[in-house]
């Protein structure tokens, strides 16, 4: 007999943050290094962490070069093949990118004023200790209109997620949506033993997990036995390459990395206030993934500051340890009587277990009793029940471009290694199709070092002309052009550069990637003219020089703000 297959309405779910860090932060109330867990008065993370921490430490894996909304679908219980579910259009990005070609012939450039001020920077930033990488393309005419040390292979920082954005927009195409389905084999309105299997989907949320549990309980299912987690289609490494490097720290840019994730694989705190002088409510997110001991107070919180008293929110502590494949942790401190709930989000350790614990809860709230354990497996079953697909790959890539997302940088390394060279996906074969895109595209200089997909830590050797011409062949390249210039922020408008750029905010003549780490600042991607045409394409990378993050920001701002003038100027 048929089974009907039933569409259900999802949307993806973004961890909400109350209040922002400083740009110069990675974490605040992070755990001394040597310390087992994470201790420290709380504050929420922001959504992409504007500084990555950078270590001396060799990276553990590099590889090297010499020269529409998603959707929950019902699927057939009684047979095992996979039903494909109706995709609608895809929307366009809402961001308007320029034309592949140029609607305006090639600019006469003239003088050399580009190279003169690349040749300035690069006195300064020698003067200050530091070295620099830069180049600078007329993109409709090939012309180097500015370089300097532009051959020489550089630590990126974030500029890496512009390499692999480029590759797997290359494999994948813009219109790829990632699939997890429940699997398993009914028996009535049972299943013995249900499966959760993911394909590197790094957007799914506890949303989607809601409505796949929404889909099986409109079958009929009531009753569900194990709860199983099929991690296969990646490695078990979950730390990418060079995370390593920083061990304790516990804030959600240091995610790691799985086949089936859940909320970027962080865990959520929650503290309620409740009635003054009682215990507040905890909580973490999913439930029963975190043991808690300790108690929050609903107190007043009263403190001298420059011999004034002031009161505050919160003061939560919370101290993270590993336990076994879950979390264990000791909460502290207290909450006014009558203020917000108060959030902060931690990465896990193990994610293994993690998605299990969401869906769970999902199961629960839809009258599905779960009566087995939450454990890893269940390859061998290949009956899908229900299926969840993300939103398209061209709706998902505005977090590496725009937000600088680490999290969704190093699961599409994985699944770029999966698609291309076959499951299990790993970090070193998705660094070694980057490579080979490279080398495909000619854009790939001696000493070139792939070591992971989101350029955190010290991982990556690149050079300013490789990031330059993977930026010329995506903006010409047809089936790449339109998504790839979409998901980079806009200078005055989006993402990393929102507050930046601000005379050119209503042109958006500029459209780039930024990087910071402790001793690099980077910058690379397109000054367009006024009309959206015949764009420079260029690549400043800043290496070496600590504690001086604003100047050299400014000085590399100067530098493409000088292009925008001129493209500008010679526009009227």
């Amino acid at each position: 007999m048929d089974t009907r297959v039933v569409p259900v309405k999802s949307r993806s779910i973004r961890l909400s943050h109350p209040c922002a860090l400083l740009a110069t932060a990675l974490i605040v109330g992070g755990a001394p290094p040597a310390s087992s867990g994470l201790t420290g008065c709380a504050a929420p993370p922001a959504r992409s962490p504007a500084v990555e921490a950078s270590s001396a430490a060799p990276p553990a894996l590099a590889l090297v070069a010499s020269a529409p909304t998603p959707s929950a679908v019902l699927a057939p219980p009684s047979s095992g093949q996979q039903v494909a579910p109706e995709i609608a259009p895809v929307p366009a990005p809402i961001a308007e990118p320029p034309p592949a070609e140029p609607s305006a012939p090639p600019y006469a450039w003239k003088g050399g004023e580009f190279q003169r001020a690349l040749s300035q920077l690069a006195q300064w930033v020698k003067k200050n200790g530091g070295t620099l990488g830069a180049e600078l393309d007329d993109v409709a005419s090939g012309a180097i209109l500015g370089s300097y040390a532009a051959t020489t292979p550089e630590n990126p920082a974030s500029n890496q997620k512009i390499l692999t954005t480029a590759a797997v927009l290359r494999h994948f195409g813009a219109d790829y949506r990632f699939k997890t389905a429940l699997c398993g084999t009914r028996a009535t309105d049972s299943v013995p033993k249900l499966v959760l299997r993911g394909t590197g989907d790094p957007s799914l949320g506890t949303s989607d997990l809601q409505e796949l549990a929404r889909a099986l309980s409109q079958s009929g299912v009531r009753h569900v036995g194990e709860l199983l987690l099929d991690q296969s289609y990646f490695d078990a490494h979950f730390v990418p390459p060079a995370f390593e490097q920083q061990p304790q720290e516990w804030a959600a840019f240091r995610a790691p990395v799985s086949a089936v994730s859940l909320n970027r694989n962080v865990t959520t705190l929650n503290v309620a206030a409740t009635e003054a002088g009682q215990p507040a409510r905890v909580w973490f997110d999913p439930e029963g993934f975190v043991d808690i001991s300790g108690t929050v107070r609903t107190e007043a919180i009263r403190e001298t500051r420059k011999g004034e008293k002031v009161e505050r929110a919160q003061n939560v502590k919370l101290t993270l340890k590993e336990s076994g494949m879950r979390l264990s942790a000791l909460v502290a401190g207290a909450i006014q009587p009558g203020s917000p709930a108060f959030h902060w989000s931690r990465r896990v350790e193990d994610p293994n277990l993690l998605a299990g614990y969401g869906l769970r809860a999902a199961l629960v709230a839809e009258g599905i009793s779960v009566g087995g354990k939450i454990a890893v497996g269940g390859e061998a079953e290949r009956i899908e029940l229900a299926v969840h697909e993300s939103a398209a790959l061209s709706e998902l890539l505005p977090e590496l471009g725009k937000d600088s997302d680490n999290f969704y940088a190093e699961t599409l390394l994985k699944d770029l290694g999966a698609k291309v060279r076959g499951a299990p996906g790993t970090s070193a074969n998705g660094a070694a199709v980057v490579l080979d895109y490279l080398r495909e595209i000619e854009a790939l200089d001696a000493g070139t070092r792939i070591g992971n997909g989101s350029g955190l830590f010290d991982a990556n050797r690149v050079s300013a002309r490789t990031l330059v011409k993977t930026l010329l062949h995506a903006y010409k390249d047809p089936a790449l052009s339109r998504v790839f210039v979409a998901q980079l922020a806009v200078g005055g408008v989006d993402g990393t550069l929102k507050h930046r750029f601000l005379p050119y905010k209503k042109q958006r003549s500029i459209h780039a990637k930024t990087g910071t780490l402790d001793n690099v600042i980077a910058l690379s991607g397109y000054v367009f003219r006024p009309d959206g045409s015949s764009p420079v394409a260029f690549s400043l990378i800043v290496s070496g020089i600590a504690g001086k993050h604003a100047e050299v920001r400014k000085r590399v701002d100067e530098i493409v703000s000088n292009v925008a003038r001129t493209l500008a100027r010679d526009a009227t």
